[in-house]
Order: C-alpha cells, then structure tokens, then sequence
C-alpha cells in the first residue's frame, strides 16, 4: 500500500484515496502497493482502533514522545510512521499571495497537504530520518544518531526518527536508546515499527505508546481490492478477489501485489477470472474442494481423494490444498458459532454450502 504525496493523476483516484492524482499516460508504471499508499490517516484501511486513539491524544496535546507501531508485514507500519510524522510537523501551505496559514500545532488532519507533507512522504524531508534497523544494528550508529538529536529541527517543528525493524538493533544500540528516550529534548519524537514485538526490550516498549496494527479479515480486504481493481479499469471477478484476499493473509500490501500480478495477466478488457488466479497463486478449485469435503462428510472417502488427487495432477500445490480444507473447517466452524451472521469473502454459493455442511455436522465432527 504505497505511494508518494508527489503522485499525480486522474480524479477517480483521487476521489478514492485522499485527493491525491495518479501518474498521468506515458510516466514510468507505479505499481498498485505504491500508488495506493494512503496519504490521510481517514485512508488507512482496518485500522479504526488506532486512528481514534491518535485522534484522540491530537487534539487534547497528550502526544507521546515515542511510538512503537508492531503488526505483520504489508499492515501500514511505515506507511503510518510516515503520516504520524506529517501530523507532528503539520503546517498549512501559503496561499497564492504567499501568505502562509496559521498553525496552532500539531494535527491529524492532513487535507489539504501542508507545508512538510511531500517531502516527508518522499523520504526527503531534512527534519524527518528513516533509519533501517536491519542494516544499522551497531551502537555506533546509535550514538551518531544520538549526537544530532541534541539539535533543533531545520525547517518543521520536531525533529523526527523513523527506526524500522526497531527488533533487530542490538542489545548495545538499545541500552544507548534509553536515556534518551526516556528524556528526549522537546523537539524530538520517536516512532518505531517492527514485526517482532517480542524481540524488543520491556525497557524500551514501556517508554513508548505502543499500536498493534490488525491484518484486515478477508472480506474487508476484497472489499478494498475490488474498489482499486475498478479505479484501474480492470474486470476482475468476486471469486478472483476473494481467491487472492486469502492468499494475502490480511496484508493489503500483499493483495495489492498479488491484484497487480493477477491483472497483468489478462488483456485489455478480458476478465481475471477464478481459474486464472488459482493457476498463478498454485490454489486448489474452492468449489471443488467443497465437493470433497462434502463427500468426505457423507462416507465417500474414495470420491474426496480422488478430487484432491486431480486437483494437484491439474497443478495446485498439495500444501495449499491442505491448508485451504482446513479453511473450509475453520470456516464451518465459524459458521456453526455466528448463524446467518457469517458473510465470507467469496461467491454466495460457498457461503451457501459450507452453512449447509455447519448444520450437517457436530461442532466435534467440523
């Protein structure tokens, strides 16, 4: 879910995402991850939770000093930090008389875009650092990152650190951190983000504001492919977004990818179908697999093993199979728990029929 505040293009997209444009005709491609990186925190997608918690803390001035962002890849973390690091230093743009807006502080309100927000998106802002933890682990690093902390901002209002994969500092780069952390000079902030919360020291999580970013549910996910698929112009099918939303696990970065792959593969105009998603992605037939877990569930094990068996002859990977008939059960048992509450991701028919095995199965047999 990517892309920079300098994009510019057609209207829809704008509509769409924030105001923002898409590359015109004749520009280098963007691929979909990057052009649809959110540019409002209103953009950021699954994510309710955390947006009101920093909404919240905006506009009563209770702004932490050090935020840790943690969640799986392709959530939002460093698209997040980079937003968070807009609000802090956000001041509204001169008008055409070159009079500048008043800035009462800080806000997370960041429409229209103000003064720091392109450079800040483009990782070009002088005040703004982003540092890669994975290939700056050493605490001399540390220590040169925090001799120039001691210095006030150039140009916006904090002074701002953007450590990335914040886990894989070591244990001396950490114990450098804390003071500093702990005390940071006015105009500095901290924002974290990692995939390993676990790996990160109690000393450090306790002086930050920690947010745990979700993986959006599968219908949230396909709900949100099929908006971008019809803002590029592209036919893609229910059953395709659902395929490839599962494939994602919850990672809109993910999805996007795999959506940008999936319509590459088709001609203008020509639909990205189920059964061309499945050969890419190496996925079982859903409904094919309903019919042998339904044979499976009446006795005719032969007959299930034998719709496994042509499926991997036919190309699919026996572990996505696997794991696609233990989705089938999870969701058999979900369907068992929510009723008529329960509205997958997916055709109404496999929604159809995985209610109708819930109700011929025990929660013990599903």
């Amino acid at each position: 879910m990517s892309a920079d505040d300098s994009s510019t293009g057609d209207d829809a997209t704008g509509a769409l995402f924030g105001g923002e444009d898409v590359p015109a005709r004749g520009k280098a491609y963007e691929v979909l991850a990057r052009k649809y990186r959110p540019r409002r925190f209103e953009d950021l997608i699954g994510q309710e939770a955390m947006v009101r918690t920093l909404s919240n803390a905006f506009e009563t001035g209770r702004i932490a000093h050090g935020f840790m962002l943690t969640g799986v890849r392709g959530v939002g973390k460093t698209t997040t930090a980079r937003l968070l690091a807009r609000a802090l230093n956000y001041e509204p743009k001169a008008d055409a008389k070159g009079k500048k807006g008043k800035a009462s502080g800080p806000s997370i309100h960041l429409d229209p875009p103000g003064e720091h927000c392109d450079a800040i998106m483009a990782s070009r802002h002088p005040d703004v650092l982003e540092l890669d933890a994975a290939s700056r682990t050493g605490v001399a690093d540390m220590r040169d990152l925090l001799d120039s902390a001691r210095y006030g901002p150039v140009s916006a209002r904090y002074k701002v650190y953007i450590i990335d994969e914040v886990h894989m500092l070591s244990n001396a780069s950490f114990n450098a951190l804390l003071k500093t952390l702990e005390e940071p000079p006015p105009h500095l902030k901290f924002i974290f983000a990692t995939t390993e919360i676990r790996k990160v020291p109690v000393t450090v999580l306790s002086r930050c504001q920690r947010f745990d970013l979700k993986r959006l549910d599968t219908a949230e996910l396909a709900a949100h492919l099929g908006n971008v698929a019809r803002n590029e112009g592209a036919n893609v099918s229910e059953e395709a977004l659902a395929l490839i939303a599962r494939a994602a696990e919850g990672s809109v970065r993910d999805g996007l990818s795999l959506l940008d792959q999936g319509i590459v593969q088709t001609t203008d105009g020509e639909e990205v179908s189920g059964a061309a998603v499945r050969q890419m992605l190496g996925l079982g037939d859903r409904a094919r697999l309903l019919d042998a877990v339904e044979k499976a569930v009446s006795g005719d094990a032969k007959g299930a093993l034998a719709e496994v068996r042509e499926q991997v002859a036919g190309g699919a990977d026996p572990a996505v199979i696997l794991k696609d008939i233990l989705d089938i059960a999870a969701d058999i048992s979900v369907a068992q728990a929510t009723g008529d509450d329960w509205t997958p991701a997916g055709p109404a028919d496999w929604a159809n029929r995985t209610k109708a095995l819930a109700q011929r199965l025990t929660p013990a047999q599903a």
